[in-house]
């Protein structure tokens, strides 16, 4: 994701129109507006603003063990050289849902949404460890998911 970053910090209306939309995405301009304090078009034109500069995206989060993809796994990768090469590759990837750069026990964490087992055994052998820098892989297969939130708030 090479998403824009903000220039600075957020000020307090667009704190509130995140934390508006973190609750309901669906959640109406004018609605927003009046909580916040802007007219609709204000708000509109500030969730644009937020949108460009990467700090949010608006989105249908789902589950996708319930929409076809039984398997999900975050897979810990060591890297051998720069983790931000190994990274950009596997950000392109469509079968990588969420990818970090990490500290600890592996460079880089990458979460894989697939159909199946056979899937996931395929894109580990021959997209992951195929990889220039993957020195080693582990994964973590997810049996259920149990808790997806993305309403923390703003700080």
């Amino acid at each position: 994701m090479s998403a824009k970053r903000s220039s600075g910090p957020l000020d307090d209306t667009s704190k509130a129109i995140i934390e508006q939309l973190q609750t309901d995405g669906r959640r109406s301009y004018a609605e927003i507006g009046k909580v916040v304090g802007l007219s609709e078009a204000a708000v509109r034109q500030r969730v644009q603003k937020l949108t460009d500069a990467g700090v949010m995206q608006i989105v249908a989060v789902t589950d996708p063990m319930r929409l076809g993809f039984s398997r999900l796994a975050m897979i810990g990768i060591r890297v051998s050289g720069d983790t931000r090469v190994v990274a950009d590759r596997l950000a392109q990837m469509s079968a990588v849902s969420y990818l970090i750069l990490s500290a600890g026990s592996f460079d880089i964490m990458a979460e894989i949404v697939c159909e199946d087992d056979a899937d996931l055994i395929e894109f580990l052998n021959s997209e992951i460890r195929t990889l220039d820098g993957v020195a080693s892989t582990e994964t973590f297969v997810y049996l259920e998911l149990k808790k997806q939130k993305y309403d923390w708030g703003t700080r």
